[in-house]
C-alpha cells in the first residue's frame, strides 16, 4: 500500500484493486487499510470484522460520513490493473476500478491529507456489500456500533461518473416454485413436469411492463426479471420441482412491504418465497447539507443530479435518519463488467470536489 498522503490517487486506486477482495475475502485489504490509516495522528481508527472506520475529533459543529465498500464481485481475468487510452482519454482497467475501489481510493487519500477539515469526518471502509443484505458490513456496523455512524450527512462513493445520484431503488429477490411429480423420463406420462409448469412464470415476466416512477423530481426505472432457473435431479427423471429466481428493482416511493405485495400479486397462484429484501431511499436532495454538496460538485465536475437505479447503502443511512447521496468515479453501467474501467480524470475530479467541499466553511 503506498503512502496515502503522498500517493497519486490513481496509483492508489490501482494498488487497492491489485489486492483481490472478493466478498468474504476482504481481510488482506482491510488489514492494509487499517495499517495505513493508523499512521495518522488526527484519526481514531476502529475495526469490526473486515470493516475499518477512521474518524476525526475536531469539535466541529457537524459530522459527515464518507463511506465505501472494499469488496468486489469475483475476478474474471481482469487483474492486475493497467492503464489504457480509450477514445483519447486515459482509463484504469481492471476489477474494482469502477465498483468501487476508485471511490475508496479518493476517501483514503483525503482521510490522510485533510487533518483539519471544516467538518468532522467519519471515513468508513466496509466489507460484503456485493452479497445478500444480511452479510453487509455497513449493516453490521449499524447493529454493533451505531454510534460510529452518527452523522448529519453521508456521502457514498459508489460510481456515478463523477456526478450526484440521489437515493436508490429498492431490491427484492424471490424464488417462485412449481411442483410436479417425479417419474422415469421413458414413462413421462406417469409424472408431472415441474419445469414445463414454469412456462407460466416466464410468460408473466415476458409480458410485464416495468414502471418509470418520479420521486422528488427524479425518475426511477423499475425492473422485474428472472435471474436464475433450476430444476431436475437427473437426465432421465421428470423433475418434480422447478425454481425461478426473480429480482425486482423498485422505486423508492414503494415500501418493502408494498414491493413484496406487488410481486406476490404478479405471481398469484404460485409458491413465492422472499430470499432477500432491501428498501430503497428517496433522493432527499432538499436537505441543506445535500443542496450545498450538490452545488459544490456541480461547480467542480459539472452536471445535474440524477437517480441511482441500483440499490446502494444510501438506503441504510436513510434508515438511520441520515441524508445521503451517491458520488464517485466510474460509469455505473460498467460495474461488474469483465471490461470494467474508469477514466482517471474522474478519479481526480471526485477527489478535488470532495476536498473542496470538506474544507469550505459549513453552511
Amino acid at each position: 500500500m503506498p503512502d496515502l498522503a503522498t500517493a497519486d490517487v490513481v496509483a492508489l486506486t490501482a494498488a487497492l484493486c491489485d489486492i483481490p477482495s472478493v466478498s468474504g475475502d476482504e481481510a488482506p485489504l482491510a488489514d492494509a487499510i487499517e495499517t495505513a490509516l493508523a499512521a495518522y495522528e488526527h484519526l481514531e481508527v476502529l475495526r469490526d470484522g473486515d470493516a475499518v472506520v477512521a474518524r476525526t475529533h475536531l469539535g466541529r459543529a457537524r459530522r459527515v460520513v464518507v463511506a465505501g465498500h472494499i469488496d468486489t464481485v469475483p475476478v474474471q481475468g481482469n487483474l492486475p490493473t493497467r492503464t489504457e487510452t480509450r477514445d483519447g482519454a486515459e482509463v484504469l482497467w481492471g476489477r474494482g476500478t469502477v465498483d468501487m475501489k476508485a471511490g475508496v481510493a479518493v476517501a483514503l487519500s483525503l482521510a490522510a491529507q485533510l487533518a483539519a477539515p471544516a467538518w468532522d469526518v467519519t471515513w468508513v471502509f466496509y466489507d460484503q456489500e456485493e452479497v445478500e443484505a444480511t452479510r453487509n458490513g455497513l449493516g453490521r456496523l449499524a447493529r454493533h456500533h451505531p454510534e460510529w455512524l452518527a452523522a448529519d450527512f453521508a456521502v457514498l462513493g459508489e460510481p456515478t461518473a463523477a456526478k450526484i445520484e440521489g437515493g436508490c431503488n429498492g431490491t427484492l429477490r424471490v424464488e417462485v416454485r412449481t411442483h410436479g411429480r417425479a417419474a422415469h423420463s421413458a414413462r413421462a406420462w406417469r409424472g408431472e413436469n415441474a419445469i414445463h409448469a414454469a412456462a407460466g412464470i416466464l410468460t408473466r415476466l415476458g409480458s410485464y411492463r416495468p414502471a418509470e416512477v418520479e420521486v422528488d423530481g427524479l425518475v426511477y426505472r423499475e425492473g422485474l426479471n428472472a435471474v436464475d432457473i433450476r430444476g431436475g435431479i437427473a437426465m432421465n427423471v421428470i423433475p418434480d420441482t422447478c425454481v425461478v429466481t426473480v429480482n425486482y428493482r423498485f422505486a423508492p416511493s414503494r415500501s418493502a412491504a408494498e414491493a413484496e405485495a406487488h410481486v406476490r400479486e404478479v405471481f398469484e397462484g404460485y409458491d413465492v418465497t422472499v430470499t432477500d429484501l432491501a428498501a430503497g431511499a428517496r433522493p432527499g436532495l432538499d436537505a441543506v447539507e445535500v443542496a450545498d454538496f450538490v452545488a459544490t460538485v456541480a461547480a467542480t465536475t459539472g452536471g445535474t443530479a440524477g437517480p441511482k437505479y441500483g440499490w446502494t447503502d444510501v438506503a441504510r443511512f436513510s434508515e438511520l435518519g441520515i441524508p445521503a447521496v451517491n458520488f464517485g468515479p466510474g460509469d455505473p453501467s460498467l460495474a461488474h463488467a469483465d471490461d470494467e474501467h474508469c477514466p482517471t480524470d474522474q478519479i481526480r475530479a471526485c477527489a478535488a470536489a470532495l476536498a473542496t467541499w470538506l474544507t469550505k466553511e459549513n453552511v
